[in-house]
């Protein structure tokens, strides 16, 4: 095998630099495509400088083949968020979980009166609301007075959405004693999630044992009011 032992190899002209057995060699650096291989380079030797450009915010992943990718830049307030296996992470909105979005408050001074025992829609009380989101929860608080009007009589309600009945059968509260006449404040509340961004309509119901009795008399004013809140 021969040798050639010189001191000096230098290129023939500035452009080309010195090719040896393939490796390409210029100004000091290597430039033929592929001619590094990891076991010949010291750990921790890449430093940042020596990292090709990229994109301002851009994080650095891996796709699902396992090849690195750039994660694009999100916009401010968004957080990095898993997308899953096999799929790069991302940039996105954090949910809003728990704000109140919106309230909306109506009041009723209207009496309403029945001996129905079955559930009746109590005329005029009612609250309208249209969530922002299908996610959204709506929390319904109502607050009024009852009457009796007379011994051995009793009344329950409860609150609906639409048709649905947002408490089980036997309603929210047995408000008024069967045992005298009483004037009885009552109040009710539900957490509901109605999964719509349309508006949707609560109402107060209201049934009676006895004879007939009165929701919302002249002791007060009723309201109710609704919450948004987010999911």
């Amino acid at each position: 095998m021969s040798e050639i032992k010189v001191d000096t190899v230098a290129e023939k002209t500035s452009a080309n630099g010195v090719t040896v057995d393939g490796l390409n060699i210029k100004d000091s650096k290597l430039v033929t495509a592929n001619s590094v291989i990891e076991t010949n380079l010291t750990d921790n030797i890449v430093t940042l400088a020596k990292m090709a450009s990229g994109t301002d915010g851009n994080i650095i992943s891996y796709d699902a083949s396992g090849n690195p990718v750039a994660i694009a830049t999100g916009s401010d307030g968004q957080v990095l968020t898993s997308t899953g296996a096999g799929s790069p992470p991302a940039f996105e909105t954090p949910a809003a979980g728990g704000k109140l979005l919106q309230v909306v408050t109506n009041t009723h001074a209207t009496r309403f009166a029945t001996s129905s025992t079955s559930y009746v829609a109590a005329t005029g009380y009612t609250i309208a609301i249209t969530p922002s989101a299908t996610s959204s929860k709506v929390y319904v608080v109502m607050n009024a007075h009852a009457d009796n009007g007379a011994s051995g009589r009793n009344m329950k309600a409860t609150i609906y959405r639409g048709s649905t009945i947002l408490s089980n059968a036997d309603g929210f509260n047995t408000t008024l004693s069967s045992g005298a006449r009483v004037y009885a404040p009552l109040s009710m509340s539900v957490l509901d999630s109605p999964n719509t961004s349309s508006a949707v309509t609560y109402q107060v119901y209201v049934k009676a044992y006895g004879g007939a009795i009165s929701y919302n008399d002249a002791e007060g004013t009723a309201t109710m009011t609704a919450f948004e809140i987010a999911g």
